[in-house]
């Protein structure tokens, strides 16, 4: 597996605060031995927060209304938080999952200042045109979007025009 690939995994755990405890899971079982580092929330001396490690795109999903707030005012209390500071301040790829809805003029305006800032605001609305199944399909389709924003090879779901 490529390094950014592997620094995607790394972040996408990360943003999940039940991560350590799902560490030894199934889901994990594929991945090769030190391919997935867990770092805690308030862990400020990890690779994540410092602007001179290595320059990979961060994705937050699921990102808080809290944590977008935290992203446009430049505020860092957590490691989620200055991982998404580092990647806005260094002009790294930084791709946003937001889970909530409906959004306040607060959390659009929230939206607009980060997207003028270079991040992609992807909300945790998946496709439906594809005719999903399952609750697997729809997470399906939201990874393979994320994949492709990051230019990233992915078998999950056919791009638009291309067959399955």
């Amino acid at each position: 597996m490529n390094t950014a690939f592997h620094r995607l995994l790394l972040l996408l755990l990360l943003a999940l605060p039940w991560a350590v405890h799902a560490g030894d899971a199934a889901d994990y079982a594929k991945a090769s031995p030190g391919q997935i580092q867990v770092f805690g929330r308030e862990d400020w001396f990890s690779p994540p927060a410092s602007g001179s490690g290595e320059k990979a795109p961060l994705v937050i999903c699921p990102c808080s209304t809290g944590t977008l707030s935290a992203l446009a005012t430049g505020a860092s209390n957590n490691l989620i938080e200055r991982a998404g500071d580092v990647a806005l301040k260094e002009r790294r790829p930084l791709i946003l999952v937001l889970r909530e809805s409906p959004y306040s003029e607060v959390h659009l305006n929230n939206m607009l200042t980060l997207t003028r800032q270079g991040a992609v605001i992807m909300p945790a609305s998946p496709g439906f045109y594809h005719k999903p199944e399952s609750i697997d399909d729809l997470v399906d389709f939201m990874v393979a979007r994320i994949l492709d924003h990051l230019n990233l090879p992915q078998t999950l779901m056919p791009r638009w025009g291309e067959k399955g």
